[in-house]
């Protein structure tokens, strides 16, 4: 197995996790590379790159917050999975909800999660204006603008707080943000994932988080 498709990369940034988490993370290769043979969640020539492009992009959600245990989250646009099933082996005491419109990238995303016995994850075909329930975040890799985006789903965010950050929306976007922004710049707060992440690919890439209040 060459570095592209260890571990190593993740461990690299996250040092302790527990043997089960590593057996989790370890499994995602080859769990992802059967599935996306049959459906395409992940683009044929970046399946290689799964560990540095999609997982631990994912987790640089964990580099800008550190979910407390019973938090609840939903998952938008999770596609095959992402950020929602690495998140999940990270804080395995945290909910978290997969939902995307595809529903067979909703299978795959159900099939890997149950694999690896991920007990914190459920997920749902369904369209986000559709999902009624409450959550204390909303994290997303889709590449829906921001204000659309908050649009459908201020309605899924809770009053409650549960942790460090007010509860809202986390977002994973790449290249010029400031006009996206803009219409909610006073409730937002853009963190550069180069700051943390030294690979060429994290350059661009930032974890948007807006705050929605009640």
């Amino acid at each position: 197995m060459d570095n592209n498709q260890s571990i190593d990369i993740i461990l690299k940034y996250f040092p302790d996790l527990t043997e089960v988490q590593r057996n989790q993370f370890s499994a995602l290769y080859d769990l992802y590379t059967d599935w996306n043979s049959k459906i395409n969640v992940i683009s044929r020539k970046d399946i290689s790159n799964l560990y540095e492009h999609h997982v631990l992009h994912s987790l640089g959600i964990a580099k800008y917050i550190n979910f407390r245990p019973g938090t609840k989250i939903m998952d938008l646009g999770t596609g095959g999975g992402f950020p929602g099933v690495p998140l999940a082996i990270l804080f395995p005491e945290t909910q978290f909800h997969l939902v995307d419109s595809i529903g067979k990238k909703v299978k795959v995303a159900t099939e890997i999660a149950n694999a690896i016995g991920l007990k914190n994850v459920t997920t749902r075909h369904c369209r986000a204006e559709e999902e009624k329930q409450l959550f204390d975040f909303v994290v997303s890799r889709a590449v829906m603008p921001l204000t659309d985006l908050l649009k459908i789903i201020r309605k899924n965010i809770c009053k409650e707080q549960n942790n460090a950050l007010p509860n809202g929306l986390i977002c994973l976007k790449g290249g010029e943000l400031e006009n996206e922004v803009m219409p909610v710049k006073h409730q937002t707060d853009i963190f550069a994932l180069n700051k943390c992440f030294d690979e060429d690919f994290f350059e661009t890439k930032k974890v948007v988080y807006v705050t929605i209040t009640k």
